[in-house]
């Protein structure tokens, strides 16, 4: 399935949909989403632009292997929830910091950069996948 017209507007959907994945991935906290969801939403993405301009196109856009980038979020996740041992708590306690940059309030917690490393996790485990798919039915 590689018409001209799915070759032309793949490029446009893959980047709409990345940005919709990292919109949905921000809005999990507080509304339905999250990592899972927006990383699905990403590596559908990028299995569609692999689809399109094939594998070794996909491969050359991501720049990095997809079960590295798994494996940052496996690694982001742990410290997120490793953080609040620290502050002798238990294990995946929320914590929250909140710091100015000139007159907006920026809050960073330990939920959201674990959602990031689901994210992650999710995009790079699915991406590898799809692309190990669409190397093996190449004709």
């Amino acid at each position: 399935m590689s018409t001209l017209i799915f070759r032309t507007i793949a490029p446009l959907l893959t980047a709409v949909m990345l940005v919709f994945s990292v919109f949905v991935l921000l809005r999990g906290h507080n509304e339905p989403g999250g990592g899972f969801i927006g990383g699905l939403v990403a590596a559908s993405s990028m299995a569609m632009y692999g689809m399109a301009m094939g594998p070794a196109a996909a491969r050359r856009a991501l720049r990095v292997h997809p079960l590295a980038i798994a494996g940052c979020g496996v690694t982001m996740a742990a410290l997120a929830g490793m953080l609040s041992l620290f502050f002798r708590v238990p294990f995946l306690t929320g914590l929250w910091s909140e710091f100015y940059i000139g007159d907006t309030k920026v809050a960073l917690s330990t939920p959201m950069v674990f959602d990031i490393g689901v994210y992650l996790v999710v995009f790079g485990t699915i991406a590898a996948i799809a692309l190990a798919l669409e190397d093996g039915e190449s004709d």
